[in-house]
This record gives structure tokens, C-alpha cells and sequence, in this order.
């Protein structure tokens, strides 16, 4: 049987474990044409455990009309490559199935250029796959049929390991009593600013509580020596590697994500949520935030949702479990049993219905 072309921009490190998974079920090969990418996390080192191949965006055409393929899996992102691989597969006559994150369309002007032609694509691919039901709603109003959810999805053994240390940093706040946890990019659409007004708003003392900060660029080369840091319980972690990461999250109580949307962007997922929730954190997440629309956070059952940008609701929030352990403990637990649906299983599994449904499954 012939393999799917699946074209994407990249394979960071947390999605290679689900396209392997992918790969072993139902004999993909990946056309990486490179390019910006607006997601987190670390980069893989080493080699690829699957088929793929370096093209640029112009070539993708070509591969996907080549003949040699039995469907084409087209991606949203990427100036030329969602075209080039419509086009291909119409050209070679094989389904094309569609995987898109937007839950709204950006609204800058260049983005404007992008949205009939993405809703044509909506609405002619042969099957389309999203990151959840958020996102489902979103292309079936905009003419999606055939529609089908690969939940996000993370290596939830590693995440999960007991193999965990104290972290190492002689100026960790182990004396308070709560830690919160940011991870991300600093830009505006992760409400860092946000964050930061809230938990001033709070006015908890460092004995209390402490917000650490994890992401490369995220202020430690800016605030780590000022002051007022340390007084306000702030702790600068900077960027951290995957094993790092992993006791940071063991050496915290809650993840906070309190992303805001933007005219160019809204939170697709947020996968430290699923990190966190394998380490049994609650999440205080914004509304803005996929994991939050998408059900697997859900407020007061494994987390807390709070309107993106309210900084008086997440200081609300962050107060709430700062005081109440018991919350924090019930909350947690619950996340870490949620969690466990969200696999690299469960992700393939979503690919396998599409390829199904448009009769190119390997199983059929």
C-alpha cells in the first residue's frame, strides 16, 4: 500500500513520539517545508524515528501530485504549502484530509488575504482533523464536513515519571508554601502581563506563595536582579530542558495559563497543561486557551477557568488555591485521570477515523 503524505512544517520533540505512533499504524511519510513556528517546547535531537523528507513549501506540490501517495494530509500553516498540497492532491486524484488548530481566524491584514481561501479549504477537503471540539465548531460553521478530533497529546509517561529531582537552583523557593507555575513564550498573547498584575494584586507574602516563571526570554535577564523580585515572590527560571522542566512541575503546586487573544493568534491548545496535569497541577487557565474551550480543563473539576485578561478574576483564582490545599489536591488528581485520554494513542487514533472515512485506512 502506498503511504500518506502527511505535509507539515515541522516535527518538534512533543509531537515525534504521535507521528510515529501514526506512522506505525498506518505507513506515513513527512514533507517538513520548515518555516516560523509559534509553538513551544524543545527541539528534537536525533534521528527521526519515521520516513520524512526536508522540502520546501514549492515542492510540496509536486509530491502531493506525484502519484505516489493514497491521501494527502494538508496543514493550515505556511504561506504556499496548505495550496500547494490541495492542488497535488487534486492533481493525483487521492483524498485530501485537512489538520487545523484555528479556533478563529487572525485578523491582522495579512491575515484577512488568507480567509476565503482557507474556507474554501474547509469545506473541500475530504476529511478534516482538528486539535478538539473547540475547533471542530469552528470549521463545520465555516462549511467542514467529514470532521474528525486528534486530541492533543504528550508523552504522558515521561511527563508522569517518578524519576524527578529537587531542582538544583541554590535560589529556589522551597520555603513557600504554594508555588505557581508559568511556562511559556514571552509575548503578549500568553498574558504574562496579566499574570503578573494579578499576582501583585494578590499581595501574597513570599512565605506564602511564589510564581516561577519558566521560558527563555520570559524577564529573568531583565528583573532577576532587581529588588523588589525576591519581595514580590518571584522566581526567574529562564528556559529549562525537558528533564528540568519535569521537576519544576513536581516542585510546583499549580500551572498557571492565562493566555489573551490577539489579532494574529489564539492559545490553539497549550500543551503544558497536559505536562502539568501529569504531575497532578491544577490549572488556573483563561478561557483563551484552547485546553480550556477544547474540555480538558474544566473549572472546578481539575482546574479553574477565568476570563482572558481579568486580572481581578485570576488573582481570584490564584488566591483561592493559594488557601486551599485540599482544593488543590482534589483538583489535581482529577487532571492527572483526565489527562490520560490525551495520548499519542489516542491522537492516531483520530487520524485513523479520518483515513477511514475517506476509505485509505491500512486497517480496511
Amino acid at each position: 500500500m502506498k503511504p500518506v503524505l502527511f505535509v507539515t512544517g515541522h516535527a518538534p520533540a512533543y509531537r515525534v513520539g504521535a507521528f510515529a505512533r501514526l506512522h506505525e499504524r498506518e505507513n506515513v511519510e513527512f514533507a517538513l517545508f520548515g518555516g516560523r513556528s509559534r509553538h513551544g517546547g524543545a527541539s528534537f535531537d536525533g534521528e527521526l524515528p519515521f520516513p520524512h523528507r526536508h522540502v520546501s513549501q514549492r515542492q510540496v506540490g509536486s509530491l502531493a501530485s506525484s502519484g505516489s501517495y493514497r491521501a494527502v494530509v494538508c496543514p493550515t500553516g505556511g504561506r504556499l504549502a496548505p495550496l500547494a498540497s490541495w492542488a497535488g492532491a487534486r492533481r493525483a486524484r487521492v483524498p485530501l484530509i485537512l489538520w487545523t488548530s484555528l479556533w478563529a481566524h487572525p485578523s491582522s491584514a495579512a491575515h484577512a488575504l488568507s480567509y476565503l481561501p482557507l474556507r474554501r479549504l474547509y469545506r473541500s477537503a475530504d476529511s478534516v482533523v482538528t486539535y478538539g471540539p473547540h475547533v471542530s465548531d469552528y470549521v463545520r460553521a465555516r462549511g467542514a464536513r467529514n470532521v474528525h478530533v486528534a486530541p492533543q497529546s504528550v508523552d504522558n509517561a515521561f511527563w508522569s515519571s517518578p524519576e524527578v529531582a529537587p531542582p538544583s537552583d541554590p535560589s529556589w523557593p522551597a520555603a513557600a508554601g504554594t508555588r505557581f507555575l508559568f511556562v511559556g513564550r514571552p509575548v503578549k498573547e500568553k498574558g504574562l502581563e496579566v499574570l503578573l498584575g494579578a499576582w501583585r494584586a494578590c499581595r501574597l507574602e513570599p512565605s506564602q506563595a511564589a510564581l516561577v516563571l519558566v521560558g527563555s526570554g520570559s524577564g529573568a535577564e531583565a528583573d532577576s536582579g532587581q529588588p523588589d523580585a525576591s519581595r514580590e515572590g518571584l522566581f526567574w527560571a529562564g528556559s529549562l530542558a525537558p528533564p528540568a522542566l519535569r521537576d519544576a512541575y513536581a516542585a510546583c503546586e499549580v500551572l498557571v495559563l492565562p493566555s489573551i487573544p490577539t489579532r494574529t493568534f489564539r492559545e490553539p491548545w497549550g500543551l503544558v497543561v497536559n505536562e502539568a496535569m501529569n504531575r497532578r497541577l491544577p490549572v488556573i487557565a483563561s478561557d483563551a486557551v484552547g485546553a480550556a474551550a477544547g474540555g480538558l480543563v474544566q473549572d472546578g473539576h481539575n482546574g479553574l477557568v477565568v476570563a482572558a485578561g481579568d486580572v481581578g478574576a485570576l488573582a481570584a483564582a490564584i488566591e483561592r488555591l493559594s488557601q486551599d490545599p485540599q482544593l488543590r489536591v482534589r483538583l489535581g488528581a482529577a487532571g492527572s485521570h483526565d489527562v490520560l485520554a490525551y495520548s499519542h494513542d489516542a491522537w492516531a487514533d483520530g487520524f485513523s477515523g479520518a483515513f477511514a472515512s475517506v476509505g485509505v485506512s491500512r486497517a480496511q
